[in-house]
């Protein structure tokens, strides 16, 4: 009975972290379900792909450009508002979609309100918000938040082709819409906190010692790079970590978004059922819930961020060249089941190490001039993939592209100089990090 009366209650920032697993999977899922209405409006309008396409390209690069000002929104006024307010009207943007008459106005939704919405809801703003609560378990947390994502794209994708196949597109939208407004809004209103500080708690649920406050940047003299100041973010413009995560970042962004929008589409055309390509997808996002989470507890464990990073870059890398030498049914799934493990980590794992040379303070606005280039590079592999596709009615070209520059982002990543800048090591030995 006693044990029972001193048990310590859940740590609330594993309820914060279930909120952004939960918004990641729905504000992703749905963005992720693009891939599916190509088809469906090439048909209605009479589109080609790079009319398609078009939207979500312009939508990628206002993503990018809106996201440092978001994650500056979200460093000065706080997560809980900056997330709450966009993911509504995120969930309002989409269910617009349904009403699509023309190409204006899937150009006015698809390309600019809804990822300016996705810039306050973006995995970038969600992992600052988490680094804040986690410190020791940081890179695991992250992890477990990007891992929404996956089942966004394991869940959503394939629940969106079902019932765009069984009613129309139009309904299938605007079913993806409601889920956000329904699940992912009334969640972050509960459970979506700021700071543990304001709790009256510590990163991690620790207990505070008896001589310490709650900003551990009292505690420890400032990393190499640490920015303790948010105004002070363009300090990190003139550091070369943060080019070598963002270049490689650019290059996951090239990367994915060419999958998020042209997979389906490619699958489809090697004689692949509309249904199944949607399953294949699906399962490359679900393995996504092994990579991320594998990544991020297997940084912890090891403490080198940096090659973990390269090496998720490295497996993306292999995955293309597997797919472009066997373009098959088969070739699909084992590139489906290679690219799966690194599709989302490689977000998780560069805002930690972002965390962790940078510091807190001002992470938000920091990670989301990573993602700038990020969305950049997406941006460029829609239009750049789709205008290829109508001048040589093949994929192959960009595929090849986005796989090369795959291994250049590994040796990237793994050129990071993390055990002289990171906080982690600053922290156990100072005059090491200072060297």
């Amino acid at each position: 009975m006693n044990r029972k009366a001193t048990k310590p209650p859940i740590y609330f920032g594993w309820y914060v972290l279930a909120s952004t697993i939960l918004i990641g999977m729905v504000t992703t899922g749905a963005q992720s379900s693009f891939g599916i209405f190509v088809l469906p409006l090439e048909k209605e309008f009479g589109w080609d792909r790079l009319t398609v396409t078009l939207a979500v390209s312009l939508g990628a690069l206002v993503n990018g450009v809106t996201q440092p000002f978001l994650g500056r929104a979200l460093d000065v006024f706080g997560g809980r508002k900056v997330i709450l307010i966009s993911l509504t009207v995120y969930g309002l943007a989409i269910v617009l979609l349904s009403l699509t008459f023309h190409l204006l106005f899937l150009m006015f939704i698809l390309g600019f309100v809804s990822p300016f919405a996705l810039s306050g809801t973006s995995l970038t703003n969600t992992s600052a918000l988490v680094a804040i609560w986690f410190r020791r378990m940081r890179a695991t947390a992250v992890g477990f938040n990007s891992a929404g994502i996956s089942l966004g794209g394991l869940l959503l994708v394939p629940f969106a082709m079902y019932l765009m196949q069984a009613t129309s597109w139009r309904i299938a939208w605007a079913a993806l819409g409601v889920i956000v407004l329904v699940l992912a809004v009334p969640m972050a209103f509960l459970f979506l906190r700021d700071d543990p500080a304001k709790m009256g708690l510590q990163p991690d649920g620790d207990a505070a010692p008896p001589d310490q406050g709650t900003d551990e940047s009292t505690s420890r003299q400032l990393g190499p790079l640490e920015i303790d100041e948010p105004g002070m973010w363009a300090r990190s413009l003139r550091s070369w970590p943060m080019w070598q995560m963002s270049g490689s970042y650019a290059v996951c962004g090239f990367t994915t978004f060419i999958l998020s929008v042209h997979f389906v589409p490619y699958a489809i055309d090697q004689g692949v059922a509309p249904g199944t390509a949607a399953t294949i997808f699906g399962f490359m996002m679900g393995l996504n819930l092994l990579g991320v989470t594998g990544a991020g507890m297997l940084a912890d464990r090891i403490g080198g961020r940096k090659n973990v990073l390269a090496m998720v870059y490295l497996l993306r890398g292999c995955a293309y060249v597997l797919l472009l030498l066997f373009p098959s049914t088969m070739g699909l799934w084992a590139f489906a089941a290679l690219a799966g493990f690194s599709w989302v980590a490689t977000a998780s794992l560069t805002t930690t190490l972002t965390a962790e040379v940078y510091g807190l303070r001002a992470l938000g606005t920091i990670s989301g001039v990573s993602l700038l280039m990020h969305q950049i590079g997406g941006s460029a592999s829609v239009l750049f993939a789709a205008l290829l596709y109508d001048l040589t009615g093949s994929y192959t070209i960009p595929f090849a592209i986005a796989g090369a520059l795959l291994f250049p982002a590994a040796l990237a990543a793994f050129s990071i100089d993390e055990r002289r800048y990171s906080i982690r090591y600053q922290e156990i030995s100072p005059a090491t990090a200072a060297d």
